[in-house]
């Protein structure tokens, strides 16, 4: 099949890049080296996956839609070195790659790229780094500092576990069909050892995630249901306060908070 007859499917937000200097600035990003375990996540048409592959030993790429991998059969058909598994990388398990050093890189579909990044969170102790083109809204909430508008539940689960580089810009016309917003590049490095100690990371999505549920709540009727005022107040954060002025710190102050009550009282 030739891509370039490729009908969009919109379901798996599609939207294929094709400038070169692009391509070249975010290779350059990466750096791969020959003996990088790389995993490409939606190479589409192989933009970055032919320059990834003229760098690295192997390459691994996961895509979903059956007639874009058959032509990455097609195209890459006599380079043994190129690993195309057609399947959801939602449903991947990571843990079924060999290595611990892995470099997660792709042009994730702006319709799923959270979702993707929390379950690539769930393999964070495999992972060396990932680099993304994503939505440029998406790159900004995640590296939103507190106080600003777009700080939520994306920037604190991401912030705590990596370290975020928002690293350039990509306009629309870099891509066919061209997007009505503007993309980014950004760098997750996941932390070997994180800043702050938690004691139970299931405590922690539930505090974070009930806490900007209702943005406009106080931290005190946010967590009415987990946390008593006191037991907030204790800890050193001002019950009136909206989540959005808390930070990265202070929601594994109050997960570690709920996860002692909850054993105490068993």
């Amino acid at each position: 099949m030739n891509t370039d007859k490729h009908r969009v499917r919109k379901r798996f937000g599609q939207n294929f890049l094709h400038d070169q200097t692009v391509i070249q600035r975010i290779i350059d990003t990466i750096n791969p080296q020959e003996h990088d375990h790389i995993i490409e996540i939606g190479p589409g048409k192989g933009a970055l996956t032919s320059p990834l592959l003229s760098c690295v030993e192997k390459l691994n790429v996961i895509e979903i839609d059956k007639d874009l991998a058959a032509a990455l059969r097609t195209n890459f058909g006599d380079e043994k070195r190129l690993i195309i598994q057609e399947t959801d990388a939602l449903n991947l398990d990571f843990n079924s790659f060999d290595h611990t050093d892995l470099r997660i890189v792709g042009n994730l579909p702006y319709n799923i790229s959270t979702p993707i990044l929390f379950h690539l969170l769930k393999y964070r102790e495999r992972i060396k780094d990932m680099t993304f083109m994503l939505q440029k809204e998406v790159v900004d909430r995640i590296c939103a500092n507190s106080g600003n508008k777009q700080y939520g539940r994306l920037s604190i689960m991401l912030q705590y576990y990596c370290d975020v580089e928002s690293l350039f810009v990509v306009k629309p016309g870099a891509f066919t069909p061209i997007p009505k917003v503007d993309s980014a590049i950004i760098k997750l490095t996941p932390f070997q050892h994180p800043r702050y100690e938690l004691s139970d990371h299931e405590s922690f999505k539930i505090i974070v995630r009930e806490s900007f549920s209702q943005r406009r709540k106080t931290i005190r009727n946010a967590l009415r249901k987990y946390l008593d005022e006191s037991v907030i107040r204790k800890a050193g954060i001002a019950p009136e306060n909206r989540a959005e002025n808390l930070e990265v710190s202070d929601f594994v102050t109050l997960a570690n908070c709920y996860h002692h009550m909850k054993i105490n009282s068993l």
